[in-house]
This record gives structure tokens, C-alpha cells and sequence, in this order.
């Protein structure tokens, strides 16, 4: 394990723009005599001085360690600064917001780091790869716990009991796997999924498991047991693979999106769909529940974060964007969505009128996904344009 040398940017010199390849628009063909020193022009661009930045920079501290796109990123439950991210160049950093000297990466992936998560209790965090294994690491530490190996195919996502330091991961292979991180023991492997399994997680009270497949089906498991107890499919349900999946935090229901464009709520006890919301017209892209009413969120590639009201089946508010929107994030005491979106804006709606009331500019390219830090303070997004940012949101709380 080494520390590499920590690629942070802060705030303190906000009038500093940098140009990049990717920041040109356009170029223009000019008489070599009006050409200035190529010396004086790199200066004045390290100067800020670049007349064709139109864009501002409102984050707050920038992470720069990694190589290539970011897929990831998640904040520890604990500890209000630490955030960890991973992406394309087949590794993890854990940083710290504010701390640009601190900087610890996560080696040992061999292909794209796909999901992160940390354990309740923020003791553990699980890298799930596209090499196929999971790598748990103490946080404490900063060390290599175990390597959980099995799936055959990659790994979408990684999940934590809400109790206990038990590992859940779905894989590109159609399967699902379970583990005890505490003593590196395979627990099950759920098996019936014909698609890869694109999202899951276990119900808040742990006593159920659900998941949702590029086979259009949701499928709710025993985690004793490793039986299914419902496959949800058919008409009504979805008709292409599910992309997201949020369940409810009484453990009673779960809300899904499809590349179909359509979104369902099923009774996680009974099997049955009971709403059917309709008014996306492009792929679902992630969805989340309101925990303060009964209220909904998705996001889709038609543009659009849809609120909804639950009661009525019907939305009640629709936010249109330039472009799709790719992840969002229910804030504080659920007045405010976040969302990131494919333009490398991140956008905060209120979510009772509809109004956008801040957008957050920094990113050059489509944000992939975004945390809050356990204070509620800071939101952090990752792109593809290979940073993460930090935004301060204790205004949306």
C-alpha cells in the first residue's frame, strides 16, 4: 500500500481557471502575425487570465488523484470529511474534504472500480470491481482486510447489512453473493436472474433482500435461505431491464426504473405491483424515495427528475434539464433534490415547487454519481472528466 502524492485543488484561489483539450469549443485559423508568444499565452492561461473560460467553478475543493473516468464515490457514515471515489484507471482514493495533503489509495482491482460502500458503523468500506471480486478495507487502518472472490463477471454494485458487516453484491454473471466480512466466509450465492443484476440492496430492516436485472424481473430473496419469495414480471411490470432500484425505509416497498421509461412500486410482502408511474420517456436512470412524505423521485434520459406524489400516483412536479440526468439525492430533511446530469451540471430543486435553486457548475463532462457527507454540509459528484467535486449544500439541509 503506498500514499501517492495527493492531487487536490481548493478554494483558496477561486479566480484561477485552468484550460484544458477538453474545454475547447472551437478553433479558429488566425494570421501567424497575430499570433501572441506561445510562452506569454501558456502563462497568462496558468495566470487565469484565458479570455474564453465562461465558466465558473463553484466547488469547493477538487479532487484530481485519478487517471481516468469516475464511476463512484461515497461518504463515510462517520466521518463528515472522509469521501472515497473510483473509476476507470482500476482504482479507490480515500480523501478528505478540505485536507489536500491526505490522499490513500486503493490498490489491487485490476479492471474499472464500479461501487463503493461503507459499512454502517464506518468501520469497513467494500470496492466491488469489474475484475469481479470485492476488496474490504479497514478504515481505521487503511489496510487490506479481505478479498472476496466468486462472481465470474463483473460487479455492479455493493451493499452493506444495515446491521452487521455482511457484504451483498450483484454481478454481470446473473448472480448475486453474500459474505462475512468479518471472517472472509462466503454466506450464499442467489441464483435465478437470467441478466446481469444491475441493482439491489438489503431491506432497512435486513430481513429481506431485493434485486433488480437486466431480465426485466425484480426478484425478493431470503437471506437465510437464498430463496426467492417473489419474481415480480409481466404486465404490468417492466418490459426491458431495470436500471435502479430505492426501497422504502419501512421495509415495505420497492420502487424500480427500467430502460423502458417506466417506474413501478411493488409491495415487497405480497410480490404485487401496486403504482405504476408513467410520464418518462427515455431509460430511467435512478430513483429514490422521500422519507419525510409520500413522495418519490426518478431521474431518466428524456431530461427530466419527476417528483411524485405517491398518494395520487401522479407528479407533482416535473424539472426539466439540458440534458439527462444520470443520479439524484434526496437532502437534509427532503425539502431539496439533488441531481447530477450528463451536461456536468449539478442541480438542487426544491422539491415542493418544482424551481431550480442552484446550479453548481466545475465539471467538464457527464457527472456519474453523487454523495452527501454524514453532516449534510458538502455534496460530492464524480465524472467522467476524471475529478470529483465538493459543493457546499448546508443551505439545502
Amino acid at each position: 500500500m503506498n500514499y501517492p502524492s495527493p492531487h487536490h485543488e481548493d478554494d483558496e484561489h477561486e479566480d484561477e481557471v485552468f484550460l484544458e483539450d477538453s474545454d475547447i469549443i472551437e478553433e479558429i485559423n488566425v494570421d501567424e502575425e497575430e499570433l501572441v508568444d506561445a510562452d506569454d499565452d501558456d502563462e497568462e492561461d496558468e495566470q487565469g487570465g484565458g479570455e474564453f473560460m465562461d465558466e465558473a467553478d463553484d466547488s469547493l475543493h477538487t479532487f484530481t488523484g485519478h487517471t481516468g473516468e469516475l464511476y463512484t464515490v461515497t461518504c463515510s457514515p462517520t466521518d463528515a470529511s472522509l469521501v472515497v471515489t473510483g473509476g476507470g484507471d482500476d482504482r479507490g482514493f480515500m480523501w478528505k474534504i478540505g485536507q489536500g495533503d491526505f490522499a490513500f489509495e486503493l490498490q489491487g482491482h485490476t479492471d474499472s472500480v464500479s461501487s463503493l460502500a461503507f459499512s454502517s458503523d464506518g468501520q469497513l468500506l467494500a470496492s466491488g470491481s469489474l475484475d469481479g471480486n470485492i476488496r474490504v478495507w479497514d478504515i481505521t487502518s487503511g489496510g487490506l482486510k479481505d478479498t472476496l472472490e466468486g462472481p465470474e463477471k463483473g460487479i455492479e454494485w455493493v451493499r452493506w447489512h444495515p446491521r452487521g458487516h455482511v457484504v451483498l453484491a450483484g454481478s454481470e454473471d446473473s448472480s448475486i453473493w453474500m459474505w462475512n466480512a468479518d471472517t472472509n466466509a462466503f454466506m450464499n450465492t442467489f441464483l435465478g436472474h437470467a441478466g446481469s443484476v444491475t441493482c439491489g440492496d438489503f431491506t432497512p430492516d435486513g430481513k429481506l433482500i431485493c434485486t433488480g436485472s437486466d431480465d426485466a424481473t425484480l426478484r425478493i430473496w431470503d437471506p437465510k435461505s437464498a430463496q426467492s419469495i417473489h419474481v415480480v414480471r409481466g404486465h404490468p411490470y417492466h418490459t426491458e431491464g431495470l436500471t435502479c432500484l430505492a426501497i422504502s425505509s419501512d421495509s415495505t416497498l420497492a420502487l424500480t426504473g427500467s430502460k423502458d421509461g417506466s417506474a413501478h412500486i411493488v409491495n415487497i410482502i405480497t410480490g404485487k405491483v401496486v403504482t405504476s408511474l408513467s410520464a418518462h420517456t427515455d431509460s430511467i436512470e435512478c430513483a429514490s424515495f422521500s422519507a419525510s412524505a409520500p413522495w418519490a423521485a426518478t431521474g431518466g434520459m428524456d431530461n427530466k427528475l419527476i417528483i411524485w406524489d405517491l398518494q395520487q400516483s401522479l407528479p407533482r412536479s416535473t424539472c426539466e434539464h439540458p440534458d439527462g440526468v444520470a443520479c439524484l439525492l434526496w437532502l437534509g430533511q427532503y425539502k431539496y433534490v439533488a441531481t447530477g446530469c450528463v451536461d456536468g451540471k449539478v442541480r438542487i430543486w426544491d422539491s415542493r415547487s418544482g424551481e431550480c435553486v442552484r446550479t453548481f457548475s466545475g465539471h467538464a463532462d457527464a457527472i456519474q454519481c453523487l454523495a452527501a457527507s454524514s453532516n449534510g454540509e458538502y455534496l460530492v459528484s464524480v465524472s467522467i472528466d476524471e475529478t470529483s467535486r465538493v459543493f457546499e449544500i448546508a443551505e439545502f439541509n
